[in-house]
C-alpha cells in the first residue's frame, strides 16, 4: 500500500519558465519527508509548459487558462492529498531541510494552523540581496494585533507559508479577485482564526527581480498599487469577520504603511508628519520598538525627498 504524502507542495507559475525548474527541483530534493509536488501553470505563454512536463511523473502538473494567482493556488490546494500544505512561488526556491523543519513545527504545536519562516532575499544570480525577511517575527494568537494595526504585521510571503488542510477548509478558498499577492488572504485571514508558529531560520530564497513585490525603493506607481491592494484586503478581511460574527474590524487609519503612502502621494486627508510619527510609535504592526523608530525616520526621509523632487520639477518646468 502506497503511503500518503505528509505534505503537499503547491507551486504556482505564470511565465516563469526560466525559474520554475529550480523551484521544482528544490521541492523534489527535500530529504526525509514524504512530499508530493503539485505545479499549477496559470496560462503561461513562455516555455513554462515544456519545463514542467520535463519532470514527468515526479510532479503532478495542472495547466489552466490564466486566471490569477489566487485561482492557481486554489487549484493546487484542490489537488493536494496531504494534511499540510506548503506554498512556493515559481521564482523562489526551498533550501535543504525546509519541509522537515515545517513538519516538525506542526508536530510540536498541534493547535497551530500556520507555520512560517524567514526568507533569504537573493538576486537572480543567487547572490544575497539583504538580510532575511521578515526581520521581526510574530507568533501565537495574532488576531488582536491585526485588529489594532489595520491588518498589518511583519508578514511572511508565499514561499515561507505552510498551512493545515483543515484550517484551509475552515476558511475557504482565496477569493478569485486576488489576482496578485494572494498570500494576503493566508497572512491576513487565517491568523484571525488559528495560532501561528514562526521559525527564525531562513528556509527558502526569495528572488528579487523586476516583477517582485518587494522593492528597496518605491516609486509613485508602486505606492498607489500597494494602497489599492491594502484597501481591497481590508474590505475582504472585514467581510470575512462579519460572516463569522467575529468581534472587531480592521481599519486603514491604523495601517502605518498605508498612511505613509497616502502622505507621500499627497492624498486628500493624509496625515501630517507629526501625526504619522505618533501612529508609528504606537504601531501594533511592528513589535520591535527600534524598528518602529527606524520606520518613522525612513518615512520622514522619504517625505522630505518627495517634496525636494516635487520642488525641483516645479523649478525646471
Amino acid at each position: 500500500m502506497t503511503r500518503s504524502p505528509d505534505i503537499s507542495v503547491v507551486i504556482n507559475n505564470y511565465n516563469y519558465g526560466q525559474f520554475v525548474g529550480q523551484a521544482i527541483e528544490s521541492a523534489l530534493d527535500q530529504k526525509d519527508v514524504k512530499a508530493e509536488v503539485i505545479v499549477v501553470d496559470d496560462g503561461s505563454t513562455d516555455d513554462s509548459g515544456d519545463v514542467i512536463r520535463g519532470f514527468g511523473s515526479a510532479v503532478r502538473a495542472h495547466f489552466q487558462p490564466n486566471g490569477g494567482q489566487a485561482r492557481a493556488i486554489n487549484s493546487g490546494v484542490a489537488m493536494a492529498e496531504a494534511p499540510i500544505l506548503a506554498f512556493l512561488d515559481a521564482d523562489d526556491w526551498f533550501l535543504p531541510g525546509k519541509l522537515l523543519s515545517v513538519l516538525d513545527a506542526f508536530d510540536s504545536s498541534p493547535k497551530a494552523g500556520i507555520v512560517y519562516h524567514r526568507l533569504q532575499p537573493v538576486y537572480s544570480d543567487g547572490s544575497p540581496a539583504f538580510s532575511a525577511i521578515p526581520r521581526s517575527l510574530c507568533q501565537g494568537d495574532l488576531g488582536p494585533r491585526l485588529q489594532r494595526s489595520g491588518g498589518r504585521w511583519p508578514f511572511p510571503m508565499t514561499s515561507s507559508l505552510a498551512v493545515r488542510q483543515s484550517l484551509w477548509r475552515n476558511a475557504g478558498n482565496i477569493p478569485g479577485d486576488f489576482s496578485i499577492s494572494a498570500d494576503a488572504w493566508i497572512t491576513g485571514i487565517l491568523p484571525m482564526i488559528s495560532p501561528v508558529v514562526a521559525l527564525p531560520r531562513p528556509l527558502a530564497c526569495y528572488r528579487i527581480h523586476n516583477n517582485a513585490w518587494f522593492r528597496a525603493q518605491d516609486d509613485a506607481g508602486m505606492l498607489a498599487r500597494r494602497m489599492a491592494h491594502w484597501e481591497h484586503t481590508v474590505r475582504i478581511t472585514n467581510t470575512f469577520l462579519a460572516s463569522r460574527q467575529m468581534r472587531g474590524r480592521v481599519r486603514l487609519r491604523d495601517h502605518f504603511d498605508y498612511q505613509v503612502a497616502a502622505a507621500r502621494l499627497g492624498r486628500p486627508g493624509a496625515l501630517r508628519p507629526l501625526e504619522l510619527a505618533r501612529l508609528g510609535l504606537l504601531d501594533a504592526g511592528e513589535p520591535n520598538v527600534l524598528r518602529r523608530l527606524r520606520a518613522i525616520l525612513g518615512a520622514m526621509a522619504a517625505l522630505r525627498q518627495d517634496r525636494t523632487e516635487t520642488a525641483g520639477q516645479v523649478d525646471t518646468s
